[in-house]
């Protein structure tokens, strides 16, 4: 397993002043362990500053859309540039940049019109896309990803059968080692034939293993791509994978089914700052965005630490706004920012409406997570064969965490012999 990169403050004494005066250094380390840089912040942003500039001077890609700026875009969408300021500032939050980054990300979101992108479907529901795309209200995110030159999609192109299979090859052969390629959908491994694409009928691995070739950077978007997803569920009858069986280079899963837009594009826009991958955990996800579980930072987490739970769905704790644990909250275990940054214009989330976190982030959950309104307990049966999900997201963990489900389970069941004053 590769080793997971890793991040942390050092303070030096710097050889010009007296101890009184030390300079706080970020220590680097990629996720191959080798690299190691000492930066400052100053240094950082100057880097990532000088990125952007060799950025700008790049063509903008979209020739239909008369080289509009971003900010032309957005005003013609009805968002004032203090409304894209406090979206930027969110954004370099999720990524955990310092607050002053904000001006950078502002700046890497107008650049994103540089950066084309290929979107690859394989079996799955749209509802990645849907997340990201949708057409009522939009977002800021999705303002930005039709802004983008978005060179291949099959959901939203014009162009089909042999027109769509053209635009395709154009755009690997013109923007070979430049563009980015995601991909929504688990994929049939040694089952090709149960996934065809195109009109020449070439398989979804075949298009994936073709694309991800001369990609610069690679995402799977959601949890199909990422794990499998549904596809992948018992009995598994087409053999879904997801995108890490089915091609041999680096892949940075944004898992969730589906995944917040702010991820979606988070991922574009840190790839963008920095021009390289994000640190990841154990599942190659970035840390910015899953490395806290749901639990950590749940607004019910006061109720769980008290022992007030919901028993029933519609039960008067229910309006009380308990914790959703007894029936079925899956938040303990699933590694994600949902509580956060939330959905639908940051609106809401599950465990917001009502119900439990069905941990649609992890691996296998279809499988491992059901059924979903029923709680674990002490049958947790999940990642790493039950090791890991109540430590940091990064490492495995020697103790198994079937021990710490027994005490959720313990936990729950004496909540219900102690009434809460």
């Amino acid at each position: 397993m590769e080793k997971m990169a890793t991040r942390q403050n050092a303070v030096i004494n710097h050889p010009q002043t007296s101890d009184s005066k030390r300079v706080t250094l970020n220590y680097t380390q990629n996720p191959q362990g080798d690299n190691l840089e000492f930066t400052t912040k100053k240094g950082l942003f100057r880097k990532i500053k000088a990125r952007l500039e060799s950025l700008s001077k790049l063509p903008y890609l979209r020739k239909d859309k008369n080289k509009e700026e971003l900010s032309e875009v957005l005003l013609k969408k009805g968002v004032q540039r203090r409304d894209f300021m406090k979206w930027a500032a969110v954004i370099t939050t999720s990524l955990g940049l310092p607050a002053s980054f904000a001006p950078l990300t502002a700046r890497a979101a107008e650049l994103a019109g540089r950066v084309p992108i290929i979107w690859l479907h394989m079996a799955e529901c749209t509802g990645c896309s849907e997340s990201l795309l949708r057409s009522e209200d939009p977002g800021i995110d999705s303002i930005i990803f039709d802004y983008v030159s978005m060179e291949y999609h099959e959901t939203i192109m014009a162009a089909s059968g042999y027109q769509a299979e053209k635009s395709l090859e154009d755009a690997v052969k013109t923007y070979s080692g430049r563009y980015i390629m995601m991909v929504e959908g688990g994929i049939p491994k040694n089952t090709e034939y149960f996934l065809t694409v195109g009109a020449h009928g070439r398989t979804g691995a075949e298009e994936c293993r073709h694309v991800a070739e001369h990609a610069a950077a690679i995402f799977a978007i959601g949890t199909c791509s990422s794990f499998g997803g549904v596809q992948a569920a018992a009995p598994n009858p087409t053999n879904a994978q997801p995108l890490t069986e089915i091609i041999s280079k680096r892949v940075i899963n944004i898992p969730g089914c589906p995944p917040s837009e702010k991820n979606i594009v988070g991922a574009l826009i840190h790839y963008i700052l920095f021009q390289e991958l994000p640190a990841v955990d154990a599942f190659n996800r970035p840390k910015w965005a899953y490395g806290h579980r749901i639990h950590d930072l749940c607004e019910r987490r006061g109720h769980f630490d008290a022992g007030e739970f919901v028993q029933s769905f519609g039960d008067e704790n229910a309006t009380k706004g308990f914790c959703l644990y007894k029936v079925g909250c899956k938040g303990p275990y699933t590694f994600n920012n949902c509580s956060k940054l939330r959905f639908n214009s940051h609106t809401n989330w599950p465990i917001g409406a009502g119900h439990g976190c069905i941990g649609c982030s992890e691996p296998n959950f279809w499988d491992t997570m059901s059924p979903f309104e029923v709680p674990l307990g002490n049958r947790y049966q999940t990642a790493f064969s039950g090791a890991g999900a109540d430590r940091t997201a990064d490492t495995v963990g020697i103790v198994l965490l079937g021990v710490t489900a027994i005490g959720i389970a313990a936990h729950a069941a004496l909540s219900g012999v102690i009434k809460p004053k």
